[in-house]
């Protein structure tokens, strides 16, 4: 997998991230709260989860091994985990630009949350953080019909890659 490959994968990562967060934004600070008795107790918790292990996945990049995640209460709504995580996003995008052409290949030692060693290449470790969140986006998709709130659209990969391949397309046009 190239770094190119990598930098696409995270596009569609936050592509996704940005519908399910714009499908749980309508939500009652109740409704976003409320035990759903999921993987983790509610739509928040399961957010602030996705969100803070990218953070300890991209804090191990750094050469930093967080010993816990964030608690959930640092992010007491939608708009301060959006912002929080759209600004991550611009550093791990910096990240693997950083890293270069063959960067995708370089192994990471760390340590993980149990105090295990780990040891693990970028593109293992972006491949995982993108499957993680696709998991409990489908997690917090689930949540929002038990609450009776529409779903988010649609966060297939395909789709995405049709909507890039459509973007793309419009931008040669308007240029050529």
């Amino acid at each position: 997998m190239t770094s190119d490959d990598l930098q696409h994968l995270l596009e569609y990562h936050y592509w996704a991230r940005d519908r399910i967060l714009d499908a749980v934004t309508p939500l009652t600070p109740e409704q976003y709260g409320r035990n759903l008795s999921s993987s983790f107790p509610s739509v928040h918790a399961t957010l602030v989860h996705t969100y803070s292990a990218e953070w300890a996945w991209h804090s191990r990049w750094e050469g930093r091994s967080p010993t816990a995640l964030m608690p959930a209460d640092l992010f007491p709504d939608v708009a301060s985990l959006r912002r929080a995580w759209v600004e991550h996003e611009a550093r791990m995008h910096a990240f693997l630009a950083s890293v270069g052409a063959e960067g995708s290949t370089r192994r990471f030692a760390y340590t993980l949350l149990s105090g295990a060693a780990g040891e693990s290449t970028l593109q293992q470790m972006v491949q995982h953080v993108v499957n993680h969140a696709t998991y409990h986006r489908g997690q917090v998709t689930t949540m929002l019909r038990q609450l009776g709130a529409a779903p988010p659209k649609t966060m297939d990969l395909i789709q995405f890659w049709r909507e890039w391949e459509s973007r793309r397309a419009q931008r040669a046009e308007a240029s050529g």
